[in-house]
């Protein structure tokens, strides 16, 4: 999101200075040729200071296997906090499935408690436990 915005701020700024180089070049017609040449070495400093600029704010870029990688150590934004942050949900997100993991455990484990315990304390005959319909009783019941 915050390369779009920065994107997004360039893009303005970049129709800002057309837009006004269009407008400075168009009142260049009535001054005088030495004028028009301090003005015309003004804007070729301003290009070539904002090119600089540009250069130092890109990020590192590493080649691995012939394709470019952004690594860690860019400087967009992003300080020790802003990454910790952002593995912070991550984290969130597998302890949740873990809690969840347990508690789904301990569900079914209890369950199959339940029904050896009724088993155990009901009065069955021995061969009723043999029986291919008990299993689908026991199933019917849950």
């Amino acid at each position: 999101m915050t390369n779009s915005l920065q994107n997004r701020a360039d893009i303005l700024q970049d129709r800002f200075a057309l837009k006004a180089t269009s407008y400075l070049s168009a009142g260049t017609a009535d001054l005088p040729y030495d004028i028009s040449e301090r003005l015309r070495a003004a804007r070729v400093q301003a290009v070539a200071k904002r090119k600089v600029a540009r250069t130092q704010t890109a990020g590192v870029v590493a080649m691995s296997g012939g394709s470019a990688v952004m690594g860690w150590g860019s400087d967009d934004g992003l300080n020790w906090w802003s990454r910790i942050g952002s593995v912070v949900p991550l984290l969130a997100l597998v302890v949740g499935l873990l809690t969840i993991n347990s508690i789904q455990n301990d569900n079914r484990a209890q369950e199959v408690a339940e029904v050896d315990a009724a088993l155990l304390t009901d009065e069955l005959p021995p061969a009723a436990f043999a029986d291919p319909g008990f299993v689908q009783f026991l199933k019917a019941t849950r």
